[in-house]
């Protein structure tokens, strides 16, 4: 395999011009067909097999009228009128609406009763020639300038409901600049040289370019959630950048040891070229599970997210090369950091290298300390309460916000929470006659505020029935509500409406995070075993991550759920932790964490076949990677964290959730974690029992490839046959590879 990686690394860079021209097209090529065969973005919000989902089938089946999406054109009278003094306004304004594209029917809130009872408030129900999901942005920016009437008169004019909260546009705020930015001044410290800086920025921008056009095209052909684009962009940026920076830092430190450019290069590639790969693919492996789920929302954030990664993999291991090989020596054009003398003797006595003697020396200390820290920050996890947000956790910036308040003062909260009863008429159950009974007993329910009239189908073999909550969407009073609905109701009847999808969502995915878990653990496990032919490390990195991402769970509970140094973050109040994040968070945080994961004992691996001293080996890998491996999570860490400075509460829960996992899993983990339990397990960490070593495939051949970061130009007897250095001595013969890189 590294040799693969390898030969494409130097046919790359001996036709840089070549390899930069077709990614020009290809990026021309992805970029222009996504402009125009590109789909729109729609949220499956439909759990599988769920009560939800029946109910919409029949709906689509039998009564397509009530299946289309709605939104609600809410309007308010100054406080003291009333709205009927505007209503030539709101009926102009009407007509408007009923002429936007789109739109089936819209009703005169004057004709249906739909005010309330001080006569402030009112609404007119929009409804869809489409379901909510398909209809994008546009029909709800359509009906938004349709109410321009009613605001000229001085009355409130807002746009809700769910096809508004669905299909609203998603704001930008800059983050993605300020992040870029504080990513390139970590990279100009690290390299020390403009050039060598602005490499990685340039690959992590044809990466999220490429990758969310890419995301663009897979909604043409699947239904794909536009929060595929805010997660590829997080992901794309990151390892975008972190993947360019291991293969750059590599290059120079090879070009450091002496090695000519294009030496240093083939070699680079062979080392870390190598394990940009595998962490990629742990990356990619790690996204993609989330298909398990059988949701097609995650499944779009998992296959777009994956794709996302699979272009940084590809043009760090083509792009990448064919770029530094034009550049040359003026990859360090630009010194702006003064260029520290290097040696392997300060390598092998640098800080890393104290750090992990230190901890070896004493890991139990270390190791009870940092896992006290990391499961305290967890201990919030236990008390994570999960549901879908609704328009009311929005900013009130927001015109769906807006809305949203205005229905819940002059209606009851409970008006945002729709359900929707749909009866089979061809079944044994509730007939037509007996409808009003049924209703009768939902009026009678403690949690039920109203029961609209029912609606029958034009073949008269369905009847929809809108039921109204006393409480919001988010509630779990809510929750309790639909259960009681759906025990009373027959046989034949099923409640669907965006409250219940959401609802049932929400379920399934509590169902099958554990099932999640364990495919991605599994599956991470056995890639590291045959990576690194041990049992116990692959083991260990799972341990290790969980507790990472339990951390990362805490805090975000702590601070969203909590509502702790909340106006640090701009939070308005307090949320519910997003249902789907868990499992996002989950397949990010454990693909990337894995990213260190490789690099570290990448490094650990090769010392160990050197020296035979496991104690030694984590020294000399620690000190040969910690410095970039902390400068990648600083990266990321501040890439992420330029997303909690988004207006919109769910964009700043993933960034924060992301970032802090990062930050912890860099720190703790890889620098007193790793060393610890490395140092007390020994030899142990190594372990492969035979008869499964030889039923592994092989992807390196030992005797004649080096493990991924080892030194192309280190003789296979040399790494096999140098004799063990005892603990803590400073082997004359330590490869190249471990001298620091250049600043």
């Amino acid at each position: 395999m590294h040799r693969i990686i390898r030969r494409i690394g130097d046919a790359s860079a001996r036709r840089p011009w070549l390899t930069i021209g077709l990614w020009t097209l290809l990026a021309v090529l992805v970029i222009g067909l996504a402009g125009t065969a590109g789909g729109r973005f729609a949220d499956d919000l439909v759990a599988p097999g769920s009560q939800s989902e029946r109910a919409m089938e029949l709906l689509q089946e039998r009564f397509p009228q009530a299946a289309g999406g709605s939104a609600k054109a809410v309007f308010a009278a100054p406080e003291g009128e009333r709205l009927d003094r505007y209503r030539p306004a709101i009926q102009a304004a009407l007509a408007r609406i009923a002429a936007a594209e789109d739109v089936a029917a819209v009703a005169d809130p004057f004709a249906t009763g739909t005010v309330s009872r001080d006569g402030r408030i009112g609404y007119a129900e929009v409804t869809f020639d489409r379901p909510s999901a398909g209809l994008g942005p546009e029909p709800v920016k359509a009906i938004t300038g349709a109410l321009e009437p009613v605001r000229a008169a001085g009355a409130v004019a807002e746009v809700g409901g769910d096809a508004a909260f669905i299909n609203a546009e998603t704001e930008t705020s800059g983050t993605e600049v300020a992040g870029l930015l504080a990513a390139l001044v970590v990279l100009l410290l690290v390299f020390g040289t403009v050039v060598a800086a602005l490499v990685p920025i340039a690959i992590a921008m044809v990466t999220v370019a490429t990758g969310l056009s890419g995301i663009a095209l897979l909604a043409h052909a699947m239904d794909v959630t536009s929060a595929a684009t805010s997660v590829g962009m997080l992901i794309g940026l990151g390892v975008g950048i972190d993947y360019a920076l291991f293969i750059v830092a590599r290059y120079r430190q090879n070009r450091t040891a002496g090695q000519d450019n294009r030496t240093a290069l083939s070699n680079a590639m062979a080392s870390a070229g190598s394990a940009v790969l595998f962490a990629g693919g742990a990356v990619v492996v790690a996204m993609s599970a989330l298909l398990l789920t059988g949701l097609g929302l995650l499944a779009s954030v998992g296959l777009g997210a994956a794709l996302v990664v699979l272009f940084a993999v590809a043009t760090a291991l083509t792009l990448l090369p064919a770029l530094l090989s034009l550049l040359g020596d003026r990859i360090d054009a630009g010194r702006v950091v003064r260029r520290r003398r290097s040696s392997a003797k300060r390598t092998e006595d640098g800080a890393w290298w104290r750090l992990a003697h230190r901890v070896s020396g004493r890991p139990w200390p270390y190791l009870l300390g940092a896992s006290a820290l990391l499961l305290t920050l967890a201990a919030p996890a236990l008390w994570m309460q999960t549901g879908y947000p609704d328009a009311g956790d929005d900013r009130t910036s927001t015109t769906h916000r807006r809305a949203y308040d205005l229905l819940a003062e002059g209606f009851g909260p409970g008006h945002n929470a729709p359900l929707l009863l749909v009866a089979d008429l061809r079944r044994p159950g509730v007939t037509a006659q007996t409808i009003p009974d049924l209703t009768e007993r939902l009026a009678a329910d403690p949690g039920i505020a109203a029961v609209g009239s029912p609606r029958t189908s034009p073949q008269g073999d369905a009847v929809v029935v809108p039921a109204f909550p006393t409480s919001a969407p988010a509630d779990a009073g809510t929750s309790q509500t639909l259960e009681r609905v759906r025990d009373l109701a027959p046989a034949n009847v099923a409640v669907s409406g965006m409250t219940a999808m959401t609802d049932d969502l929400t379920r399934q995915l509590d169902k099958t995070l554990p099932i999640f878990i364990a495919a991605v653990l599994a599956t991470s496990f056995l890639l590291l075993m045959v990576l690194f032919r041990a049992v116990v490390v692959p083991l260990k990195a799972a341990v290790m991550n969980l507790l990472s991402i339990g951390a990362a769970y805490g805090v975000v509970v702590a601070v969203f759920q909590w509502g702790w140094c909340a106006d640090l973050f701009g939070l308005d109040g307090t949320y519910a932790i997003a249902s789907p994040l868990p499992t996002i968070f989950f397949a990010v945080l454990f693909g990337l964490s894995m990213d260190y994961e490789v690099f570290l004992l990448s490094r650990i691996r090769e010392s160990y076949d050197v020296t035979g001293d496991s104690t030694e080996s984590v020294a000399r890998g620690l000190a040969g990677t910690g410095r970039v491996i902390t400068s990648a999570a600083l990266i990321m860490t501040v890439v992420f964290l330029g997303f909690v400075a988004h207006p919109s509460p769910l964009v700043k829960m993933l960034g924060l959730g992301l970032s802090t996992a990062i930050l912890l899993d860099a720190t703790l983990v890889r620098m007193l974690l790793v060393p610890a339990t490395m140092a007390l397990l020994g030899k142990a960490n190594w372990w492969l029992p035979r008869w499964l070593d030889r039923r592994l495939p092989h992807l390196a051949d030992p005797a004649t490839e080096p493990l991924p970061g080892t030194p192309a130009s280190a003789p296979a007897a040399t790494r096999s046959t140098a004799p063990p250095p005892t603990c803590g001595s400073r082997s004359s013969s330590t490869p190249d590879s471990h001298s620091p890189e250049p600043t």
